[in-house]
């Protein structure tokens, strides 16, 4: 993207012809920062994006400044280390406003990208599918959208506009009405993207297909777990965000039978909003999921955020009700013995394994057999006969296997159905797997007595 009144962006993928971008880093430690956590993994992310790091600067405040983040003082060191390193470009480990963005540059006097953007710019240059680009080229233009100044050309070169312009209409109200008019079109391409996931998961629902979606914080070793259970050769790399678009193979797990393995964009922390809702897409894969594997570095200190980041986008996306597994990872590093831990009643709800070595997969594949036998619900309910929605939306979601109408006019349905699902459509009618449960209903048409007591688990 050119834009008028600033600094040419970073060019990231270096070729001997075009060597990486020089960059200085830049990192406040705020009272609610995690440290030197949160410093190396901004070193990670820098990593990632092919840039050349020259120098960082380190500050500590109470506060961000309006103005620029890190106060005049803070400017001049930076532009001091800019100028001493011939930096091309400055990168923020925080997120800043449009103001405090275009400040900093005049200051620095080269392009500023804060967090986001350096994310989004990973993004791009991991993004391998149509979808994935979609998905990026929206969070791109929803990030630029609020940092138009004067202009930019690249969507559209105005040369007078006509045929495009409305009467009076500025160049800068024009490049935001292109941004504006690009944004509902992939957000419209986007929404048909959704509507073919959701149909494949009906599907894969009324076929009692369970799905098994791997989640986790970026670099937890999701895509080489992926590999080792299905043989696949997906894309793998010590970097963040290696893994961008997601991916669908089918497994086998014993003692259950096939089911399909879904890979998705890793989290991590601070994960901007409007990059959750440009992958929303990708990320609602994990909704039908009857299983999801929380993949977990095992050996990283800050193991403990990483999932709470993750469980904090897993509640954004709906997706926290589901039933988790959690998979703690490079056991290996760890020189920890492959195990199961189990909760109260006796659920795996851990497996401590090594995707790298393969050490514990006997184990995982255990655990996962013994959470989707537990999941689904094969039962006999009982609707009023105003209950027709709830009636179609059960055929959806499952299977029903028999279905009465006994003399009073109820409905008497004999359902098999992911326990999940069951129960978010319940909830969403107000009511409870006790209030619909039923006996089967007497040979020759007799009643199905109510029986709150007696729902059958599969």
């Amino acid at each position: 993207m050119e834009f008028f009144e600033r600094p040419d962006a970073p060019k990231t993928g270096a070729t001997p012809d075009h060597p990486a971008e020089r960059a200085v880093l830049v990192h406040l430690e705020l009272p609610d920062s995690l440290g030197v956590d949160d410093l190396e993994e901004f070193h990670h992310l820098v990593v990632s994006s092919g840039v050349s790091p020259v120098a960082e600067v380190l500050g500590r405040r109470e506060r961000p400044d309006p103005a620029t983040y890190v106060g005049s003082g803070k400017v001049q060191e930076i532009l001091d280390v800019v100028e001493a390193h011939e930096a091309d470009v400055v990168l923020f480990n925080h997120a800043l406003s449009p103001a405090q963005e275009r400040n900093l540059e005049r200051a620095l006097k080269c392009r500023v990208l804060d967090r986001t953007g350096l994310i989004l710019d990973i993004f791009a240059l991991r993004a391998r599918t149509h979808e994935g680009r979609l998905q990026v080229e929206l969070a791109q233009l929803r990030h630029l959208s609020t940092r138009l100044v004067r202009g930019w050309t690249h969507l559209e070169r105005q040369k007078g506009g006509i045929g495009l312009r409305g009467p009076g209409e500025t160049q800068l109200e024009t490049d935001r009405r292109l941004v504006r008019e690009r944004i509902r079109s992939i957000e419209g391409r986007l929404l048909k993207v959704r509507s073919q996931r959701a149909q494949g998961r009906r599907a894969r629902e009324r076929s009692e297909t369970p799905l098994i979606s791997l989640v986790g914080y970026t670099n937890a070793g999701k895509s080489t777990l992926f590999n080792r259970l299905t043989q696949a050769e997906v894309y793998v790399a010590d970097k963040l965000f290696a893994t961008l678009d997601p991916t669908l193979r089918r497994v086998r797990v014993p003692g259950i039978g096939p089911a399909i393995l879904a890979d998705t964009v890793g989290f991590i922390r601070h994960l901007p909003h409007r990059l959750v809702d440009a992958f929303r897409a990708t990320l609602e894969e994990t909704l039908g999921a009857s299983l999801l594997l929380h993949v977990t570095d095992g050996s990283a200190a800050e193991r403990d955020a990483n999932v709470d980041a993750v469980n904090e986008v897993l509640e954004e996306i709906s997706a926290d009700e589901l039933p988790v597994l959690h998979v703690y990872n490079k056991v290996d590093l760890l020189g920890e013995t492959p195990r199961i831990e189990r909760d109260e009643q006796g659920r795996p709800w851990r497996v401590w394994m090594s995707a790298q070595t393969g050490a514990g997969l006997d184990l995982l594949h255990q655990a996962m057999a013994e959470r989707l036998a537990s999941g689904w619900v094969d039962q006999w309910v009982r609707l009023p006969a105003f209950a027709g929605r709830l009636r179609a939306r059960l055929h959806e979601a499952g299977e029903v296997l028999n279905e009465e109408t006994d003399e009073r006019g109820d409905m008497l349905l004999r359902v098999r159905v992911n326990r999940i699902h069951f129960q978010r459509l319940l909830r969403s009618e107000g009511l409870t797997e006790t209030d619909v449960a039923a006996v089967a209903p007497v040979a020759g048409g007799g009643d199905a007595s109510y029986n709150p007591s007696r729902p059958h688990s599969h």
